[in-house]
């Protein structure tokens, strides 16, 4: 039996999108091809409508644990301890 994937699940509602969730989606992308995981394969990478959440965000959902507030460094720390690089 395989180990289900990790999913990374980012809000791409408006207020989300205007505070920088596009560039999460970017860093993310970029950190998954950088540390040995192929989207897809490895890591489920979606997007979402608004997350209901929007005072605080931008926000993320990873494994169905929530993050709000989360800016490209916070992002990076969160990805660092989910999912350390392989390589």
């Amino acid at each position: 039996m395989t180990e289900p994937k990790p999913q990374i699940v980012v809000c791409l509602g408006s207020s989300c999108f205007a505070k920088g969730n596009n560039r999460i989606v970017e860093l993310t992308e970029q950190y998954l091809c950088d540390h040995g995981y192929q989207n897809d394969a490895d890591v489920r990478l979606s997007g979402s409508l608004c997350q209901e959440h929007c005072s605080e965000g931008p926000n993320v959902m990873i494994d169905n644990v929530f993050y709000s507030q989360v800016d490209s460094g916070v992002m990076l720390d969160i990805l660092k301890k989910v999912l350390p690089p392989k390589h």
